[in-house]
């Protein structure tokens, strides 16, 4: 057995991890729902920063099922709860975590959708989603069911929400709750009772500790949302405190499985062997691979390697997020200008997007250098593994000449790296996005023609981006994938003015019309000459009563009404 363990570094690595692993450990599934951009209400600056963080620690710790769903509206928010409760079936552990705004009436939780008005108390019984009905949907888990809020912030509803009962009562942050179904915990970002804090940075206190601390390898659950509760305390200055209701049996119950250490009694392991497991974890490439790596060979020549990795992964995390930061800020410096802030807000959310903007280049930069980096250590172990290959391998300290076998394993083609898409379907993938960001009119046909290049050229004015327009690719389409909204402003044509995300034709009332600055004009009707002497028999039977003046007089006798010859008095004789 010994000896095809030694053949197979892999079973080995496999036994452990089955060796290592409790009972319960099984299928697990989660749910993650992050509302920032409310309707009604001002946006919230965090929660999805902080759903994007817990979705991809859950990912990490090799969960089955890891939905992550953003600025649902009420109808989509029951469908995926719907969904999800058909993924909690057949499994064992079921993790919900929401960050948005809920409120508490009459002693019972809400959780509040994007598009939810509660312009009334009562309103909320048909514009929220109940907290019963997340646990209803996390009931079919054998061993743990688990709901995370973070929606004890302060909430605008209730301020502006009108009373239709006295008696009807609307608590300040959530009310306590005591789960009915066993072997299920609620973690409330506050207590009960109170509020709290969206924090400084682009993550909320309380969810910078979860990702810090609940997928720890073995630590059970309990003890992981106890450290959350400190930290949270400690970097709040004791002003807001985490709490969980519900509980657990006596076995410890941890989302991630323990990892097996290394016997400190064994021989240190065949170099075959060491390169063999860590060529799995780069094929694997996420933190976690490498991090198991680590625990299984903290030292040498492989450790360095897969160091450099992970430095590599932490780059493109820091870079991601300073990215969602200044979108975040290029966002809200667009909505204050629509709205006609101030210009002393105007000032500041420029201020915020210009920092934001040099964290994300410095960001980029510091991801390259680290990919650079991975990439030349790659080279040289490339290098090195061609050389064992010849059994020219040089002799270091750390990394002792390889014999045949090795030699063999190092000749291995290396996987092949997924091809390309074609450029027409990038093309056409970069036309459908720059669409939905109002930068292109036209049909995405995969065409790379001048209209296409006009709109991303357009995308940089307004984005901030400097992309070369002379072809599509796919670092542009991942940058217009990252804007959740229009980039481009509406333009309307002559005669239509704006109208939310639209433009609509201007309706004028009668007798006006839309001039040259689509505004409404009245509009002038000429007479003719023969309609300024009226003729009617009102207005003669008028000018004939009229008294006559002294030139009327005159001209009276010296001319008849009726015209033709003047009058010449004579006498008889």
């Amino acid at each position: 057995m010994r000896s095809l363990f030694r053949s197979c570094p892999l079973l080995l690595v496999l036994a452990l991890v089955l060796v290592a692993q409790p009972a319960f450990a099984g299928k697990r599934v989660a749910l993650v729902i992050a509302n920032s951009a409310y309707q009604n209400a001002p946006p919230l600056p965090n929660p999805v920063n902080d759903g994007a963080l817990i979705a991809k620690m859950l990912q990490d710790a090799g969960f089955d099922v890891v939905d992550s769903r953003y600025d649902l509206p009420a109808l989509e928010t029951r469908r995926a709860l719907r969904d999800f409760a058909n993924a909690v079936r057949d499994a064992d552990i079921a993790v919900v975590y929401y960050a948005g705004h809920g409120i508490e009436v009459d002693g019972a939780n809400y959780l509040i959708p994007v598009d939810a008005k509660l312009e009334r108390d009562a309103d909320v019984y048909d514009e929220t989603l109940s907290l019963d009905r997340v646990l209803v949907a996390v009931d079919p888990a054998k061993q743990l069911r688990l709901v995370i809020l973070d929606a004890c912030r302060d909430n605008p509803f209730t301020r502006s929400m009108k009373r239709a009962l006295a008696s009807r009562g609307i608590g300040r942050g959530l009310a306590q709750i005591e789960p009915s179904i066993p072997n299920t915990l609620v973690a409330y970002s506050a207590k009960a009772g109170s509020t709290a804090q969206d924090g400084d940075g682009s993550n909320s206190p309380f969810t910078i500790a979860l990702s810090q601390r609940l997928t720890t390898p073995g630590l059970d659950v309990r003890r992981a949302l106890g450290f959350v509760r400190d930290d949270v305390l400690k970097s709040t200055g004791n002003r807001q405190e985490p709490f969980v209701y519900g509980s657990l049996g006596g076995e410890d119950v941890p989302l991630v499985p323990v990892k097996a250490a290394p016997s400190a009694s064994s021989a240190p392991p065949p170099q075959a062997e060491m390169r063999h497991d860590y060529e799995l974890a780069l094929q694997i490439g996420n933190k976690e691979a490498f991090n198991f790596f680590l625990a299984q060979y903290p030292d040498g020549y492989y450790a360095n390697l897969a160091k450099l990795q992970l430095a590599k992964i932490a780059a493109e995390e820091t870079r991601a997020a300073a990215t969602e930061k200044a979108r975040l800020a290029q966002q809200e410096q667009a909505r204050l200008a629509y709205e006609g802030a101030q210009q002393l807000q105007l000032a500041k959310a420029a201020s915020d997007l210009r920092a934001a903007e040099d964290a994300r280049v410095a960001a980029e930069k510091a991801k390259e250098t680290a990919q650079e980096q991975a990439a030349q250590a790659e080279q040289r172990r490339a290098a090195a593994d061609a050389a064992a290959a010849k059994n020219v391998a040089p002799v270091s300290p750390d990394r002792p000449r390889e014999t045949k076998v090795d030699a063999k394993i190092a000749a291995l083609p290396a996987p092949e790296a997924p091809a390309p898409p074609p450029q027409a379907e990038v093309a056409k993938l970069v036309q459908a996005e720059l669409r939905r960001v109002g930068c292109f009119t036209g049909s995405a046909n995969g065409e790379w023609d001048a209209a296409s290049r006009r709109s991303l050229e357009l995308f940089n004015q307004h984005a901030g981006t400097k992309f070369d327009v002379k072809a599509a690719s796919v670092d542009v389409l991942d940058a217009i994938k990252l804007k959740p909204a229009r980039v481009c402003p509406l333009i309307c044509a002559s005669g239509f003015k704006r109208d939310g995300d639209r433009c609509v034709r201007i309706a004028c009332a009668p007798g006006y019309f839309v001039n040259d600055d689509n505004e409404c004009e009245k509009r002038k009707v000429r007479q003719s000459p023969s309609a300024r002497y009226d003729r009617s028999p009102s207005a003669r039977q008028e000018r004939r009563e009229a008294p006559a003046t002294p030139k009327a007089e005159a001209s009276a006798g010296d001319k008849p009404k009726g015209g033709g010859m003047p009058f010449i008095p004579f006498f008889l004789p």
